[in-house]
């Protein structure tokens, strides 16, 4: 795989790629209630009722097809149908305690359904360190990988992948299951919540057949670009946290996703005028007593963004960088967390030029002021070339983060907005780059 102007950069294309794929399915809930008025009743109750007509021979007859068809193909699906059946018997008007466990269980199928997460694409992902790094050694570094997977109605969730990654560039990834399990909510009263949600992920699913999906309102178009960084509080008392875009099909908002185990995860909005935007990078570690992030605030520029708290963010900030070489006039973002190296935070850049052509850049700031730029690469160090270009979204090359490695980065980045592949460069030789 080419990259255009391979001998002025550093960074060595990986030959392992992720793309969609329909056979990864989840069991999810079915709603009717949207369509309530368009049906006497309303749809949800007709169903009910319609079950509940069934003589139990029927019945027997049709729950087998139903397991025929889909218990081998998830995990714990009877105790989905359990699930399902009590959340629709809470809220109906019929009486189902006669009901035996086979129409229970096959009213509970009626309002579950397979959605595919990942059949259109995977791309943006971004990697931080494993908090388990139990048995790892020689320098390698356990990782956990996000990535925004978008499936049925161009819905985006988050995924997960896990892997090691080796000083000397090379990785390799924890093969799925053939079953991928959606994290449930701690309280499931708070589906509508506009405030913070809890869910926690199945203790039998491992995290690499774990998908996150909207839950709330705010986020029921989609979870955008995840940009994870593991987050020193002080003496290595580390918290993962990532900043997403939540859509709600009309209008986004930054939010944060919060964890300790990646086994409970807590969702919630980032307060103020600066959540309103999207593309907001959390730095690893507070810096002169403040939180700090890299953000697009106007839509072309970035800006360097400090907080007390880091769910709320007032300030617009000051500042970091504007365009400056063609390849990014249109506009520049981050690409994830800053980096610390012995040189200065390195921050990930993309630019937009020319055919809205998307290019992976880098930035040097100073490690006590990173107001303070210290160099910029004039020329892109990724760019779409060859069959990278073609995708849902032609001529793109995208990062959420990239994880240190000894003196190394293993770099994941989006294709086009439908797959996924990863690099590798040396730190000093991206230095090298800066001017």
């Amino acid at each position: 795989m080419g990259l255009e102007g391979a001998q002025n950069s550093p960074l060595q294309i990986l030959d392992e790629r992720l793309h969609a794929d329909p056979s990864r399915v989840v069991l999810r809930p079915f709603h009717l209630g949207w369509q309530a008025s368009n049906a006497p009743g309303g749809r949800a109750l007709k169903l009910l009722h319609d079950v509940a007509a069934l003589s139990e021979e029927d019945v027997v007859a049709e729950y087998d097809r139903v397991r025929g068809d889909f218990v081998a193909r998830h995990w714990q699906t009877e105790k989905m149908f359990d699930d399902r059946f009590e959340e629709v018997e809470a809220t109906a008007d019929i009486d189902c305690s006669g009901f035996s466990r086979t129409r229970k269980r096959l009213i509970g199928a009626f309002f579950c359904h397979e959605y595919t997460y990942a059949a259109a694409a995977l791309m943006n992902p971004s990697i931080v360190p494993h908090p388990d790094q139990s048995g790892i050694s020689g320098g390698s570094c356990r990782f956990v990988m996000s990535l925004r997977a978008v499936g049925e109605g161009h819905i985006s969730s988050v995924a997960f992948r896990e892997g090691i990654a080796n000083p000397d560039g090379s990785f390799s990834l924890w093969p799925q299951g053939t079953l991928a399990t959606s994290v449930d909510l701690d309280d499931a009263s708070l589906h509508d919540s506009d405030a913070g949600v809890i869910v926690h992920r199945h203790p039998d699913s491992s995290l690499s057949n774990t998908v996150i999906f909207p839950i709330t309102e705010q986020q029921r178009g989609g979870l955008e670009d995840l940009r994870l960084v593991r987050f020193d509080h002080g003496d290595e008392d580390y918290e993962w946290i990532g900043t997403y875009t939540a859509y709600s099909g009309q209008s986004i908002r930054s939010e944060l996703m919060r964890t300790v185990d990646f086994k409970r995860f807590l969702l919630e909005p980032i307060v103020g005028k600066a959540g309103r935007n999207k593309g907001m990078a959390l730095f690893p570690k507070k810096i002169g007593g403040k939180y700090m992030m890299v953000g697009r605030q106007d839509g072309k520029n970035l800006f360097l963004l400090k907080s007390d708290r880091l769910d709320r963010w007032n300030s617009d900030g000051v500042l970091l960088m504007e365009p400056k070489y063609p390849w990014e006039f249109i506009q520049i973002g981050n690409c994830g967390s800053p980096i610390l190296t012995d040189a200065g935070w390195l921050l990930f850049t993309h630019g937009v030029g020319a055919m809205r052509k998307y290019s992976l850049g880098c930035a040097l700031l100073d490690r006590d002021n990173p107001a303070k730029v210290i160099g910029r690469t004039a020329e892109p160090v990724l760019t779409a070339v060859d069959a990278d270009r073609s995708g849902y979204v032609p001529n793109v090359v995208y990062t959420c983060g990239a994880m240190r490695v000894g003196d190394r980065l293993l770099v994941p980045y989006g294709i086009s907005d439908s797959a996924v592949g990863f690099a590798t460069v040396e730190i000093q030789a991206l230095l090298d780059l800066m001017v």
